[in-house]
C-alpha cells in the first residue's frame, strides 16, 4: 500500500452500502453525507444522528508519572481530572502556538487517553513522545485499537439506554465509563462536537459494525439517521466550536482564540509554552488582538474561510469558517475581527464576497445553544 493511499475505517463497507458520498479527510476516506446535509443536520438538532469518527487519533499515556507528564506537555491541569472524567485542553509549542486541541480522558489512576484531531494525530503523538523523555510514563499510539461511533441529539440518551444497563443518567457531560452496549465492550463518553447532548463510544474495530447496526435499529423509531462530516461541520459551527486549521493554528495562542481559560498557570511545575503564554495573556488583557466573533448574513450569500471582513472600506478581519445555517435559515460565519468591531450589534460590518461587500451582523458566539 502506498503511503498516500487513504486509510479506511472499520465501517467503510457499511458506509458504501448506505450510498454515502465519500471524501478524503486528513488521509482517511470518510462519509461526507448519505443524503441531504440539511436533513442530517436537522435530525441531530431534533432527533438523533449517528457518526463514524474512527479517524480521530487515540493516544494512551500510562505509568506512575502519566499525570505529571501530561501536566508538563499540555496547557491544562490534567492531574486534577478525576478517574472517569474528561477535560478539553490544548497542546502548544514553546512559542505558545496551538499544535492541537484535545480531549483527555482519565481511564484509571495512572492511565489516560488523549484524543487528537485526525489531521494532527501524528504531530500530537510525536510531541508527547518527545516530551515524555525523563518521565516514568509510556506514550502509545492506539489509533488502530479503537473505532469511534457517536450518537448525538436529543433522542440519543433514550436510544443508548435501550442497548445498555450502564448508568447513563449518572454520566455527566465530559465524563466516561466502561460499559456493554449491544453486547459490545465500550468506553461510553458523554462528549460531542454538535452542541447537542450525545455520546461517543470507543470500541474495538472488530465490534464497530455490530454496534452501528444495533444503534441504527434501536434508533429507527426515534428518527435516528446516519450523518456525515458535512453536517458535523455545520453543527459545530452553529455551536461556536473551533475547528483546528480554521479557528485554531500554530500561528495563534489559546488567548488569541479566546480560549485562554484552558491554560492553567496555577498548576504545579513548568509546562511547555508557559513563558510565551504568560506574555500572550498579559498582551490580551492590555491590548486584545483580533477577537473571534459570530457573523450572521443579512443576505443569502455564503462566506467562506479566508474571505476578508470589512468596515468603512478597511479590512478588519478574516472569516475562519462559514456555511449556511440550517437552524437559523441564514448564512453564518466565525471570524477574527479587530477588537473595535467585535461587540455584538456593531454596525457597518461586511464580508467581501468576490468583490461585493455583503452586510453582516456581529453576534456573540455560539449561534445556537440547546435548551437544557
Amino acid at each position: 500500500m502506498s503511503s498516500n493511499a487513504s486509510r479506511h475505517t472499520a465501517l467503510d463497507a457499511l458506509h458504501r452500502s448506505l450510498g454515502a458520498t465519500m471524501t478524503d479527510f486528513a488521509g482517511w476516506d470518510m462519509p461526507l453525507r448519505y443524503g441531504s446535509e440539511r436533513d442530517e443536520h436537522l435530525a441531530v438538532r431534533t432527533k438523533a444522528g449517528l457518526f463514524d469518527l474512527s479517524h480521530m487519533g487515540e493516544i494512551t499515556v500510562t505509568g506512575p508519572q502519566a499525570a505529571v507528564l501530561l501536566n508538563y506537555a499540555l496547557v491544562g491541569n490534567i492531574a486534577s481530572v478525576g478517574v472517569g472524567r474528561a477535560r478539553y485542553t490544548m497542546i502548544c509549542r514553546e512559542d505558545g502556538g496551538i499544535l492541537d486541541d484535545l480531549i483527555v480522558y482519565r481511564l484509571a489512576e495512572t492511565a489516560y487517553m488523549v484524543v487528537a484531531n485526525a489531521s494532527n494525530a501524528q504531530v500530537v503523538l510525536d510531541a508527547l513522545t518527545e516530551r515524555a523523555a525523563g518521565f516514568d510514563a509510556q506514550v502509545r499510539d492506539d489509533c488502530d485499537a479503537y473505532a469511534l461511533i457517536a450518537v448525538q441529539g436529543p433522542e440519543s440518551s433514550g436510544i443508548l439506554k435501550s442497548l445498555t444497563d450502564a448508568d447513563l443518567d449518572g454520566l455527566k457531560y465530559y465524563a466516561g465509563l466502561p460499559g456493554i452496549v449491544a453486547g459490545v465492550a465500550a468506553l461510553i463518553a458523554r462528549t460531542g462536537y454538535t452542541g447537542e447532548d450525545g455520546f461517543e463510544l470507543f470500541v474495538a474495530p472488530s465490534d464497530a459494525e455490530k454496534l452501528w447496526q444495533a444503534l441504527t435499529d434501536a434508533g429507527a423509531p426515534a428518527g435516528l439517521v446516519p450523518c456525515g462530516l458535512s453536517c458535523r461541520d455545520t453543527l459545530r459551527l452553529e455551536a461556536g466550536m473551533p475547528l483546528y486549521g480554521h479557528e485554531l493554528s500554530t500561528s495563534l495562542t489559546p488567548f488569541d482564540a479566546g480560549l485562554g481559560r484552558v491554560v492553567k498557570f496555577e498548576k504545579e511545575g513548568d509546562f511547555v509554552g508557559r513563558e510565551a503564554l504568560s506574555e500572550a495573556a498579559a498582551k490580551a488583557r492590555a491590548n486584545p488582538p483580533r477577537v473571534l466573533v459570530g457573523l450572521v448574513a443579512e443576505g443569502r450569500r455564503v462566506p467562506r474561510a479566508g474571505y476578508t471582513v470589512v468596515a468603512d472600506g478597511k479590512v478588519i478581519g478574516e472569516v475562519t469558517s462559514g456555511a449556511p445555517s440550517p437552524t437559523l435559515g441564514k448564512p453564518i460565519a466565525m471570524a477574527y475581527v479587530d477588537a473595535a468591531h467585535a461587540a455584538p450589534g456593531t454596525a457597518g460590518v461586511g464580508v467581501d464576497i468576490r468583490g461585493s461587500h455583503e452586510p453582516y451582523e456581529v453576534v456573540a458566539l455560539p449561534f445556537y445553544k440547546r435548551q437544557k
